[in-house]
């Protein structure tokens, strides 16, 4: 990886994308205190608030043809997806041209733990004024969503059949208000009693390596989804590659007697787990299976998914720097 120099916080001007809905309301109810603590940090800033879905998507390309190419998103992992779509959907500039910096207001934080962001507020903003950042790579996802293929851009980790189905439950649980501490490890227990295995057809670089049943699949340049799931630990963010977690039909006691090891890095020592690598991912099923794309649910399968090579800046902590 090639060391980039420091980008100095305080001599550009940064567009804010807050969700004011993330964290159960958080995004809203702090932002007065972030704002004050950029300000302490002479970070200059214009904040804008999303009104509805995607909205943040058609703020990031508005800002980007305004001239603004540092964005701050106040939100969740959600909001950070709609924002790096924005990068390219705009055509002002090459999407590595932005950089992005994340304040989490979200419930799932998955995409700052591979990053070392911490959820602090004021250390995240720490982490922006010392202004050390990284080229990660995204996937481009084509999906079908009502007959129709669609293509969005993946900053983490997408999921199908399972994992898809945690996703609906927590997004329901989400709307309800009802998503407390250790919301994610309950809504995947219930989802686990529900879900059933589907037969699955998986290429990998063109070559069919799976003809199947299977329970769940987590494609990602990340290493975590879930609220801290480590369902992807051998990922590397800028390696070119799209990490593969397959896993087969499975017993609930596989699950509940080794559930430690879905948060510490050992999900490939299960029996029932196997990982893979590729550039290119290709996903058909019968029935159809239901697609997540960095935690929010997207149509299904069929499903192609396709790396691109350290395509979006990213503001990050200096110990994940340190770590490379």
């Amino acid at each position: 990886m090639d060391v980039e120099q420091p980008i100095v916080a305080s001599e550009v001007k940064w567009f804010v994308v807050v969700n004011p809905t993330s964290g159960g309301g958080k995004g809203l109810t702090d932002f007065p205190h972030i704002s004050k603590l950029l300000r302490d940090n002479d970070i200059r800033h214009e904040a804008v608030f999303t009104e509805h879905k995607h909205h943040a998507t058609a703020l990031t390309v508005q800002a980007i043809n305004a001239g603004y190419r540092n964005i701050i998103v106040v939100g969740g992992d959600g909001t950070l997806h709609e924002v790096v779509n924005g990068l390219f959907i705009q055509k002002s500039v090459q999407p590595k041209e932005v950089t992005i910096a994340v304040i989490s207001a979200g419930t799932g934080n998955d995409w700052i733990r591979m990053f070392g962001i911490p959820t602090r507020y004021s250390e995240a903003i720490r982490a922006i004024k010392e202004g050390y950042t990284f080229l990660q790579d995204v996937a481009e996802v084509d999906y079908e969503e009502s007959k129709y293929r669609q293509t969005r851009h993946m900053a983490n980790v997408a999921g199908l059949g399972f994992d898809a189905a945690v996703i609906k439950r927590t997004l329901q649980s989400k709307a309800k208000g009802i998503l407390g501490k250790g919301g994610y490890l309950w809504c995947l227990v219930r989802s686990f009693f529900s879900h059933k295995s589907t037969g699955v057809k998986i290429w990998i670089d063109d070559r069919l390596v799976y003809n199947d049943l299977l329970f769940s699949i987590a494609i990602g340049v990340g290493k975590y989804n879930g609220g801290g799931i480590q369902q992807l630990p051998a990922a590397v963010a800028d390696d070119g590659l799209l990490d593969v977690t397959l896993i087969r039909p499975v017993h609930w006691w596989h699950v509940v007697f080794r559930i430690r090891r879905l948060f510490n890095g050992a999900i490939y020592s299960i029996g029932h787990v196997t990982h893979a690598q590729g550039r290119k991912i290709r996903i058909e099923s019968s029935p159809e299976i239901p697609l997540e794309i960095d935690g929010e649910l997207y149509g299904g399968s069929p499903v192609e998914v396709r790396v691109r090579d350290r395509e979006v800046r990213v503001i990050v902590n200096k110990s994940f720097l340190d770590k490379l």
